[in-house]
């Protein structure tokens, strides 16, 4: 048998196919489950509370920023009052900065896309701070909780307001 010859042409074909990949996938957007899996150090404290943020890995929210920064909270309330007043907590950013808001959903302890999620207020599970909006990513699991865990109101994302967040503290 024979074996084919390599030729550097060879070589080089395969080199810019290897590159075509590389920038591909550097150029897609992030997929919301990669952009929900970063984590908090240590360090990273919640902007609205101040409390360390990583010792609460069931309760995590994050914002991330089209900047590449993000913001990590110690619960759904807490992102909820800083989205709603993020003038007061973060001046240089508005609403449009926003890239992915993600949350913790209570059963499966995994982020789900905050924007999607359905939220329960008034049960009987308290957060790191109290009173807490319990996220879920499914409507049949959000009502199954208010059953389970006698919640009082369901809400989608753009209904939680100031009001709402008020009604926590």
């Amino acid at each position: 048998m024979r074996q084919k010859k390599r030729h550097k042409s060879d070589s080089f074909a395969k080199f810019l196919v290897w590159c075509l990949f590389g920038v591909l996938f550097l150029a897609s957007p992030t997929g919301a489950a990669e952009r929900g899996t970063v984590k908090p150090t240590a360090k990273d404290k919640c902007p609205v509370c101040g409390m360390f943020v990583a010792k609460y890995p069931d309760w995590i929210s994050t914002i991330l920023f089209k900047d590449g920064s993000r913001v990590f909270f110690d619960g759904p309330k807490d992102m909820f009052k800083y989205l709603l007043h993020m003038k007061r907590y973060n001046p240089s950013k508005k609403g449009e900065d926003i890239d992915y808001i993600s949350v913790t959903d209570y059963y499966t302890v995994s982020p789900i896309d905050a924007r999607k999620a359905w939220y329960v207020l008034g049960s009987d599970v308290f957060g790191p701070m109290g009173k807490e909006l319990i996220p879920m990513a499914k409507e049949s699991d959000a009502k199954e909780f208010m059953k389970d865990h006698k919640g009082q109101r369901m809400f989608k994302f753009s209904e939680v307001t100031k009001e709402v967040t008020n009604s926590l503290d």
